[in-house]
């Protein structure tokens, strides 16, 4: 039996094939880059390109399951060639928002291809990531031990990369989550204050918190490039999920009401989830 991953390189794709090959899978790790990739020995590395379906059918053969990176315009014809070559179940990475029904464009489409093909599937949808704020915040802690932060009191619950894998582990390897969506969130709810309280305990030095306009945010996210200048109209408010214009509001923290706790990858994998606290020092490198 072999597993294909697909977006391999990604911050949860490596993650999962790292995972499956400790549990002794045969892997088959597809990516745009094969010269350059980096993966465990004994893993099986192709070429190959979700934006162009006909670059998989040496991906796809002799597969048997398939975690799918989402791209949403060709998730059609690529799960349409994943079974015709013998692919028998799909777990799809997909977000949180598609619960909320923000995410109709980028997400769901990918996960309505998949549940028309009448292949075992299975949903993994995952709220913020921790990474988030190393992508946002890592830039100025590195340089100047300070976070530039809109929303200081924000709450939410973000989950760590590992967790997001681990689920789509076990929906992978094991049988039982055939037909489920699973929402994964981070264990513990805490405000953007307390994330960087976390960070510098796991650095071991003071960081400082500056409490900026969501306009400032926008130029200093603008100005570190990358995926901060990328989601920065998103993450402060001026863009909604669509990519349309929106009113910048201030955020309102989480009504816990009845749903509380929201559900973690312990439900999937009887784990418990990773602590942002964890999470920082593991990248406590990356940080400092």
């Amino acid at each position: 039996m072999t597993t294909l991953v697909t977006g391999a390189t990604g911050n949860v794709g490596r993650i999962v094939v790292t995972q499956l090959v400790e549990a002794g899978d045969q892997v088959r790790a597809m990516t745009r880059t094969p010269r350059s990739a980096r993966f465990p020995a004994g893993v099986d590395v192709v070429p190959g390109d979700l934006d162009d379906p006909s670059t998989l059918a040496a991906a796809l053969h002799g597969v048997d399951r398939m975690y799918l990176f989402p791209v949403a315009a060709t998730a059609p014809e690529v799960v349409r060639r994943a079974k015709q070559a013998g692919v028998r179940r799909i777990v799809v990475l997909s977000s949180g928002a598609v619960t909320g029904g923000y995410d109709t464009d980028f997400h769901l489409p990918v996960e309505r291809a998949v549940e028309d093909s009448g292949l075992e599937w299975t949903h993994v949808r995952p709220g913020e990531f921790m990474l988030n704020k190393l992508w946002l915040w890592g830039p100025s802690i590195r340089t100047e031990s300070v976070v530039h932060e809109a929303f200081p009191d924000v709450a939410w619950c973000p989950v760590h990369e590992r967790d997001i894998a681990g689920v789509a582990t076990a929906a992978l390897r094991e049988d039982g989550h055939h037909g489920k969506a699973y929402d994964l969130n981070g264990p513990e709810l805490l405000t953007c204050r307390q994330q960087v309280d976390a960070i510098a305990a796991a650095i071991g030095r003071p960081v400082r918190l500056d409490v900026v306009t969501a306009e400032q945010a926008r130029e200093i996210y603008r100005e570190q490039g990358g995926f901060a200048a990328d989601n920065a109209d998103f993450l402060l408010g001026f863009e909604d999920y669509s990519g349309g214009e929106s009113e910048p509001e201030d955020r309102a923290e989480l009504d816990l009401g009845a749903e509380w706790p929201l559900p973690t990858s312990e439900q999937v994998t009887g784990r418990p989830a990773r602590t942002f606290l964890q999470w920082a020092h593991d990248h406590a490198a990356e940080l400092s």
